[in-house]
């Protein structure tokens, strides 16, 4: 009964009291992870350590032999224990880990040594020996013993150092996660090596209660406080800083962490906490419909292997604010760990966006007044030229009709000048004839022209024909005005049909002759335009001989309003054109240059089939 109440023995029993209360906590969690597992694996062979050794040590303290029986109950935890403490860093370390054979090898030499511990009576290469006083004695101790302790220490120090640096790389050096895995590691490492190399003298049972409280410092780190449900300390300062909020789910749906950019963003909105269920959360937004939508998606995305992206505004302080949404689960050698959920603020970006829609539109109009202009110069050239032969011609009618007055009674007209004077009426008006179809042909042109100017066209198809048709028509005024020529070479079935808005077509063409007009200075010239056909595309080939473009100028020609006119140039024509050709066209633009020689744009634009138009519809 003495035996009972003394100091030691009544401390190994509380410890291992205490061991069993730690069991019982972490077993009766209803949602364990794979960090709760470790631990009870943990737990489990330091009980069989302890209970082991609290019968051993009973044995001792009444006088009675040592019994093979608690000898190996003590040891199997003792071998296990060193294992134990390496999984417990490894899912410390990455969270959760798949078994496999790489594990299973671990336990290989666990295994032959607890074979040598079960038939060591046959060997003793295990133990010489057994008697409690020198449990603890290097004197005691079997040839097999030193593989055994080598890969214990081994097992211990690998794991140990697991501990402590994915404690201080995850939580920082001066938090409480750290300083309780390094208290652990000091008190449960340092003892047993001072026990090792012979400095102190201590009994077998005082080992395992070292241990058990290195295990509670080590209960205390991860379980109490918690160390993977919070953002790691020494990142918290740079995640904090970031523009981008973010909000990390782990895989029992709870929130594990969130930075300072999303409390200060969506706090008028919610507030959150760690350790809140999703659930709670949507529950708690029914007040703002737009946010509960996405943390509802966010749930129904859980668990995927892959990322998903949405963009969603939310009304915040009275201010619309525009988010592109990323869910991404994060997963480690296969295995789901949790989703981060980043929400990027894009309202100035929205905003920036809206201002070079704008700012597009304010060159588009730009560039179709500057055409208007042109198109209303060609018109009047166009039309002075019938206008003033229908004045002719309207002027000869007028003195046949006064010379009919003055004849109508007079005796001396006979009938045959009358039928004269109808003649030459009606040569008259033969001659005004060709001139008002010309005038309605340029009405014609110009009417589906400036269609362009009033409104956006729908996507409709047109022929080769009409298109060559508008150009030669509206630019005969300058080509002529500035002594130039068009040759046109066809090369393809000017029936074939072209995808989009003749007008706008028209209009590029227009622009690239002025161009090849101006580039011969005034100077008289030749313009050749080719049209042929190249797969499935329309390539037209627009050639001068004129000044050529400047190098300086030509990688910007399409990236930049660049002008060689000076002052009498804008630099919209090419980059409208092209941004036109690329958009509405789905087609291709670019030219080749040479100064002094002259320069060739080319246009590539696919060949409308009706079999494609009867697909899409």
């Amino acid at each position: 009964m003495d035996a009972l109440l003394r100091p030691g023995f009544i401390i190994i029993n509380l410890s291992l009291l205490f061991l069993i209360f730690l069991i019982v906590i972490v077993a009766r969690m209803k949602k364990k992870d794979h960090i709760h597992y470790a631990f009870l694996f943990l737990m489990t062979t330091i009980f069989l350590w302890g209970a082991g050794t609290v019968l051993l040590y009973y044995d001792y303290l009444t006088g009675s032999p040592v019994r093979f029986f608690t000898v190996c109950l003590a040891y199997i935890g003792l071998i296990l224990t060193p294992i134990a403490v390496l999984f417990l860093s490894l899912v410390f370390a990455k969270t959760r880990i798949k078994f496999n054979w790489k594990y299973v090898a671990l336990f290989i030499v666990p295994l032959i040594s607890i074979i040598m511990l079960l038939t060591n009576n046959e060997h003793h290469l295990f133990y010489r020996y057994l008697r409690y006083e020198d449990l603890a004695d290097a004197a005691s101790l079997g040839s097999y013993f030193i593989v055994h302790t080598l890969y214990s220490y081994i097992c211990l120090l690998v794991g140990m150092v697991n501990l402590i640096r994915f404690s201080i790389k995850n939580a920082g050096f001066f938090s409480w996660q750290s300083l309780f895995i390094f208290l652990g590691i000091l008190s449960s490492f340092g003892y047993n090596a001072l026990l090792t190399f012979q400095v102190i003298k201590g009994q077998f049972h005082t080992n395992v209660v070292v241990f058990i409280v290195t295990f509670a410092f080590f209960y205390l780190a991860i379980v109490k406080f918690d160390l993977f449900r919070v953002v790691p300390i020494a990142l918290q300062n740079v995640v904090d800083h970031i523009s981008d909020s973010y909000l990390v789910i782990d895989t029992q749906e709870m929130v594990i962490d969130f930075n300072k950019t999303f409390q200060d963003t969506f706090s008028p909105l919610i507030k959150v906490s760690r350790k809140e269920t999703l659930d709670c959360l949507i529950e708690r937004t029914e007040d703002n419909p737009a946010f509960q939508d996405v943390l509802k998606l966010v749930k129904e995305d859980l668990n995927q292997n892959d990322s998903r992206r949405y963009e969603q505004s939310f009304e915040i302080a009275g201010q619309e604010k525009f988010f592109v949404i990323e869910v991404t689960p994060l997963i480690n050698n296969g295995v789901y760990l949790s989703t981060v959920i980043l929400f990027k603020d894009m309202t100035e970006i929205h905003a920036a966006m809206e201002t070079i829609q704008r700012n597009h539109e304010i060159l588009t109009e730009q560039e179709r007044l500057a055409s208007l202009g042109q198109l209303i110069g060609g018109i009047a050239h166009n039309l002075k030229t019938p206008i003033m032969s229908i004045a002719g011609c309207l002027e000869g009618l007028l003195d046949l009709i006064a010379e009919y007055e003055h004849s109508v009674g007079d005796p001396i007209v006979t009938v045959e000048d009358h039928h004269e004077i109808a003649q030459e009426m009606k040569s008259w008006i033969e001659k005004i004839r060709p001139y008002c179809a010309y005038m309605s042909d340029i009405i014609s042109t110009v009417k589906g022209q400036a269609s362009q100017f009033s409104s956006d066209n729908l996507q409709t198809t047109f022929m080769l024909d009409e298109l060559i048709k508008r150009v030669e028509l509206l630019m005969r005024h300058e080509l002529k005005k500035y002594h130039c020529v068009l040759r046109i070479q066809n090369q393809i079935d000017l029936s074939l049909k072209v995808q989009g808005d003749v007008s706008s077509l028209v209009q590029i063409f227009d622009n690239l002759i002025m161009n090849a007009i101006h580039a011969y200075q005034g100077k008289s010239g030749t313009i050749d335009l080719t049209i042929q056909r190249k797969d499935d595309q329309v390539l037209f080939t627009l050639t001068d001989l004129g000044v050529g473009i400047p190098t300086a100028i030509q990688e910007r020609l399409f990236k930049e309003m660049v002008t060689t006119k000076g002052k009498a140039g804008t630099g919209l024509g090419l980059y409208m054109s092209y941004a036109t050709i690329r958009g509405r066209f789905n087609g291709d633009m670019w030219f080749e240059s040479q100064e002094g020689n002259g320069t060739t744009f080319y246009i590539s634009i696919p060949i409308f089939r009706a079999a494609d138009s009867s697909v899409e519809g």
